[in-house]
């Protein structure tokens, strides 16, 4: 098995209720397939770099995952036919990437759970 994540841009005329929607679908065809969702990060609404078909602003998903090679053309196949996506990238994580990856979700975990305490206090 190995490491891959993938980046997608949602177009920005969706609610929030319909890109929570359209990330879960494409969590389902990872899992349907046998993959195992390892993180996932929604990172809202951002400007882009420049425009895609007429846009300037996109709803940005990560998801990493856990899954055989064949996979990746799945994973493509279901965002090229969601009329939804503006952008994706699928990718491996080789060993030091991965452990990149591991750091950086813990900083990000550890980031939260000071600022929730924060707010309790």
């Amino acid at each position: 098995m190995n490491h891959y994540e993938t980046v997608f841009i949602l177009t920005p005329v969706l609610s929030d209720q319909q890109m929570k929607e359209a990330v879960e679908k494409f969590e389902k065809v990872l899992t349907d397939n046998g993959a195992s969702i390892v993180n996932e990060e929604i990172w809202g609404l951002r400007k882009l770099a420049y425009p895609i078909q007429k846009k300037s602003t996109g709803f940005y998903s990560l998801v990493e995952f856990d899954g055989d090679p064949t996979i990746v053309k799945k994973i493509e196949t279901a965002f090229r036919r969601d009329e939804r996506v503006l952008r994706f990238l699928v990718f491996r994580l080789d060993k030091y990437a991965k452990e990149y990856a591991d750091k950086r979700r813990n900083r990000v975990k550890s980031t939260a759970t000071v600022t929730e305490e924060a707010k309790e206090n």
